[in-house]
């Protein structure tokens, strides 16, 4: 916090909620992480326990360890206001993420109408374009909006039926909002913040000094391997870049995604892997100027497998087929059920797969397969990738 605090227990000043890109900070999917609820009150008591009752400043979210930037340079428009690419903050909450349900309606081209938002983001409000689709057709909706805009536009389909149905959209505002659901945690039980919450980049400059700043809690967040398990078993594009950028500040003091992706470069370049064919822009590769080869990543793997101090890190990260994560349906019923790791990728029209297998004869194989521009479905192109999967597990 900032300020004087008084005798009385009123803080003449600002409290900050400074975030160091912790990317799994109110999750409620990550059970090694409190949820959003068990981390508002461990900050409500460490307020209370200073004795603070009243703050005649602003509660405010401090994302400035990263930098202003939080989304990839190349990233679609029509992503952003999807959870999916929800980006990068210096201070992330709740996986930067909402819940926007819908009821189902029972005919197709009918509306279904918006139930519930949760958590509520105050200010945000919808234009509902979306229609209903066959039974079956599965989730077809997306969000549109940039950060930092509380106005959205859903557009597509889900399916007809009578349930509610739930899609996840990107926060707009995370430190905002953390700073929002800190300062109503407080009134809840008689904590009067005298001024509204803030993102620090809209508190006037001369009162971002952190020298000047007093340390009441600090919250730690589980360790990286169980972050980078989450990222590889489901997918979290959040988690990855918020890996990709935290390396670029603690080696460069540059919390860019470029600043990232050079670090970790220059540490595959160490181990003497060639980087010809690749141009890597993010951590979770999103960005269509994302390029890499198989090689590259196959010849990562052989790495990764000779160095103990990773591998069984990595290896325990990634999804078994038949069994977990992306992988959860792969080669089920199949001799190589649950004889493959390996970490999925999707994007329109690209499909890619590396990792592990463990041959017939015991042999442990890296591999990645790789998919651009493929005619026909998604669905057909990864049958075909279990197939060659299934006949290198019987051919090594």
């Amino acid at each position: 916090y900032s300020g004087l605090l008084g005798e009385d227990g009123i803080l003449r000043g600002n409290l900050f909620i400074k975030g160091f890109g912790d990317p799994t900070l109110g999750s409620d999917q990550m059970e090694e992480a409190d949820d959003l609820p068990t981390v508002l009150s461990k900050l409500r008591l460490s307020v209370q326990q200073k004795g603070i009752r009243r703050i005649e400043g602003h509660i405010v979210g401090d994302p400035s360890w990263l930098g202003t930037t939080v989304n990839g340079s190349g990233w679609p428009w029509g992503d952003l206001g999807n959870y999916y690419a929800a980006g990068a903050w210096g201070l992330n909450i709740h996986e930067n993420l909402y819940y926007l349900r819908f009821q189902q309606r029972s005919r197709i081209g009918d509306r279904p109408p918006i139930v519930e938002v949760e958590p509520k983001i105050p200010g945000l409000v919808f234009q509902n374009e979306l229609s209903s689709a066959s039974s079956g057709s599965g989730d077809n909706a997306y969000i549109y909006g940039a950060p930092r805009t509380y106005e959205r536009i859903v557009r597509g389909t889900i399916p007809v039926g009578s349930r509610v149905f739930s899609i996840k959209g990107s926060i707009p505002d995370p430190p905002l909002f953390a700073a929002q659901q800190l300062q109503d945690q407080l009134l809840s039980v008689g904590i009067v913040t005298a001024q509204k919450a803030l993102n620090l980049w809209d508190l006037p400059i001369q009162e971002h000094r952190q020298d000047e700043r007093k340390l009441l809690f600090t919250y730690y967040s589980p360790p990286l391997s169980a972050i980078v398990e989450r990222a590889n078993l489901e997918s979290v594009n959040l988690y990855c870049e918020a890996i990709i950028r935290a390396l670029g500040q603690l080696k460069k003091e540059d919390g860019i995604p470029d600043a990232g992706v050079e670090v970790a470069e220059d540490f595959w370049k160490a181990r003497g892997l060639s980087l010809n064919g690749c141009y890597f822009q993010d951590g979770s590769g999103l960005a269509r100027t994302n390029s890499a080869t198989s090689r590259f990543f196959a010849e990562m793997l052989v790495k990764t497998a000779g160095d103990e101090r990773i591998f069984n890190t990595i290896y325990a990260s990634l999804p078994i087929a038949g069994q977990t994560g992306g992988m959860r349906y792969a080669l089920r019923g199949t001799a190589a059920a649950g004889k493959v790791r390996a970490k999925t990728g999707t994007l329109m029209r690209v499909r890619s797969l590396a990792g592990y297998i463990e041959a017939r004869s015991g042999r442990r194989l890296a591999f990645c397969i790789i998919a651009n521009n493929f005619s026909g479905s998604g669905g057909a192109i990864r049958k075909k990738m279990e197939a060659l999967l299934l006949k290198i597990w019987e051919n090594n």
